[in-house]
């Protein structure tokens, strides 16, 4: 065989395997189509096969009021939904965890049949039914089930959850009352279990129509609802405006002594107005009123151990006194403010101390039985003097109490009906009654005041009324007392005028004991003077109910060459119808007048407060008018205590005895 007969076997192989190939996908493509076609056959058949069955059945998934009903018939959803009537039992739900159970036979219920049913299976695409795999229809057919009103009605009217003798109503949240520690808070309101019958039946007819199982009347919104609640913002602004003053703290101090004003009582004195709280100004001015009462000394009586070791009871202007209407004014600013506070209250005079004894250890001791006086200086005695007061026969009896020293003066003149007498030191305390040296006398104490005293003041040795003058301020306590059993039937011999060879601030013992006939004083260890005991008891207010209110006292200068000392505290009209004070302006009664010495007598116009001549100031009081008046000015009248006092009683025509 040739090469290319060799070469041409090859080839032909190859052409007839390729052939053979072809026919064979050919014949396995034309069996794919056959069973392609037979498929779709199949899945059409399938497909219109499964389509007939929804021809009176409903659709994949539809529902029909809640009701899965697919392929079921319309007979056979009549018959459900006609079994689920007659076993119906509606379970609510009640707060608190209860329960009650109503039946379809207890409310009439029954089915009701309009054709719907069938209406849905006849207007519906059976041939759709692959739309609806995933999701069919859903259709709500309210006249499928109906019941009996007036038995539901009266269903529900039965229920125990409907009794109104054990439901409970709301309770609206309120503020409380004052709670000690707290003040005031928000009671939360109460929900109660009372309910809407209203809206318990249509919460019912719902679930009836729905054939649903459960109803739950709290979700639902039948119970009855408290009006106010806790986040109510008016209620939160009532609690806080009431706390802002409840919740202050005030503590008074008087002394070792403490006040403490809370809630407990600032409480009682808040008033509401159109949703606005204030405080009641009248509670508030009787709390200072109560404090008054009990802290103020002034016009009270005390006990005091004199220095004869005995104890009398006293009473004057002397002593603390609260400026109720200024003290009033400030305890509201302070509540108004919303804060805690330590305070002192505003006083309209002030005395030496709060513990213990009000006058202190610094005061000056005026037996007017005895005629004799003490001058203790921080409970050291520094001075001891007979005196001579006011004329007895003639009616210028010198008043027991207790006073304050309202000024120091050098050089003035005293004036009263037909005399006028200079006087080196003028210390006034009661009106127009004071302390003065008196030129006139050689002798002091004793029985002298009877018949030949003064016109009611203290008549004192030259030395005496110097060293006093040395040491008093204004406002200074002085205790004037009677004590049966001092008297002392012999003066001593001591001069009004300055002696020579006494030195300045020398301690003068002029007239210092008492006649052998008068019992001694007690004499204090170490110089110190005896302490008077705590009153017994309190003192009643003076006549009336009312204190006596002191007028404010005016400091009177003593002119071109004198010097006035400064105020402290003067009082107004006291026990037995004392003067008010200097300074009174316009027409004044009297007689008595402090006027400035002569050009070449006066002193320089500040003074050191101890040494020669000198004179201390004293502390003014708060609140105290201090105004110059011109002594020259005052009248000159019958029965005046003094320079610019008023007269104001018949048994106390003081002012300085004139021999």
């Amino acid at each position: 065989m040739s090469e290319n007969e060799k070469q041409r076997v090859p080839r032909s192989r190859s052409r007839l395997a390729f052939q053979e190939r072809k026919q064979e996908q050919k014949k396995r493509a034309q069996a794919a189509a056959v069973i392609g076609l037979f498929a779709a056959a199949l899945c059409i058949g399938l497909y219109v096969y499964k389509a007939q069955g929804f021809s009176d059945t409903y659709l994949p998934h539809t529902v029909v009021n809640g009701i899965e009903v697919s392929g079921k018939t319309a007979e056979e959803v009549k018959s459900l939904i006609g079994q689920g009537v007659k076993e119906y039992r509606l379970e609510l739900a009640l707060r608190g965890g209860e329960k009650e159970t109503l039946t379809g036979e207890e409310i009439g219920l029954h089915t009701v049949f309009d054709g719907s049913l069938e209406e849905i299976i006849h207007q519906q695409n059976p041939y759709a039914w692959p739309r609806y795999l995933l999701k069919g229809p859903d259709y709500d057919i309210r006249t499928m089930i109906d019941y009996d009103g007036e038995m539901l009605r009266e269903r529900i009217k039965n229920l125990s959850c409907m009794d109104g003798e054990t439901a409970v109503p709301p309770a609206d949240a309120y503020l409380s009352d004052y709670i000690q520690g707290q003040g005031y808070v928000i009671v939360p309101e109460e929900e109660g279990n009372t309910l809407n019958e209203g809206l318990v039946e249509q919460a019912v007819v719902r679930g009836v129509k729905d054939l649903s199982a459960t109803v739950d009347l709290e979700q639902e919104g039948c119970y009855l609802e408290p009006a106010v609640r806790s986040e109510d913002e008016g209620l939160r602004a009532a609690r806080d405006a009431r706390n802002h003053y409840v919740n202050a703290v005030i503590t008074y101090i008087f002394g070792s002594s403490r006040e403490v004003l809370d809630g407990s009582r600032i409480h009682q004195w808040l008033i509401t107005e159109g949703g606005q709280v204030s405080l009641d100004d009248s509670r508030i001015s009787e709390y200072v009123k109560e404090l008054a009462a009990k802290y103020n000394t002034a016009y009270k009586k005390r006990s005091f151990r004199t220095s004869y070791g005995q104890s009398v009871e006293v009473s004057g202007v002397y002593g603390w006194r609260i400026d109720q209407a200024e003290e009033a004014k400030a305890l509201k600013a302070a509540l108004e403010a919303g804060e805690s506070s330590e305070r002192e209250p505003v006083y309209a005079q002030k005395a030496a101390s709060h513990d213990g004894n009000d006058y202190g250890t610094t005061y000056a001791e005026v037996n007017l039985t005895a005629q004799h006086l003490f001058f203790y200086k921080d409970g050291e005695k520094i001075l001891e003097s007979d005196f001579v007061s006011g004329n007895v026969s003639r009616g210028h009896t010198t008043p027991p109490g207790l006073f304050s020293l309202t000024y120091k003066q050098r050089d003035a003149v005293l004036r009263g009906e037909g005399y006028a007498t200079p006087v080196k030191f003028w210390m006034p305390f009661n009106g127009g009654i004071g302390f003065h040296d008196a030129s006139w006398r050689s002798s002091f104490g004793g029985s002298i005041y009877k018949t030949s005293g003064s016109h009611g003041c203290i008549n004192m040795p030259y030395e005496a009324a110097k060293t006093l003058f040395e040491h008093v301020y204004a406002g200074m306590p002085v205790i004037c007392y009677n004590l049966s059993g001092t008297e002392s039937g012999k003066a001593s011999q001591a001069s009004g005028k300055a002696s020579a060879g006494t030195g300045a601030g020398k301690t003068s013992q002029s007239g210092a004991q008492p006649a052998s006939s008068v019992p001694q004083p007690a004499a204090p260890q170490g110089g110190q003077a005896a302490q008077p005991t705590a009153p017994a008891a309190q003192p009643a207010v003076p006549e009336g109910g009312q204190q006596v209110q002191p007028a404010a006292p005016v400091v009177q200068p003593a002119g071109s060459g004198g010097q006035t000392g400064a105020l402290g505290t003067q009082p107004g009209a006291a026990e037995g119808g004392q003067a008010a004070g200097p300074g009174v302006t316009g027409a004044v009664q009297g007689s008595q007048q402090v006027e400035p010495a002569k050009p070449e007598e006066t002193q320089p116009s500040s003074q050191p407060s101890e040494g020669s001549g000198g004179q201390a100031s004293g502390v003014l009081t708060p609140g105290v008018t201090i105004a110059p008046v011109d002594n020259s000015k005052a009248s000159n009248g019958p029965g005046s205590y003094g320079p610019a006092f008023q007269n104001s009683g018949p048994t106390e025509k003081a002012g300085p005895g004139v021999p």
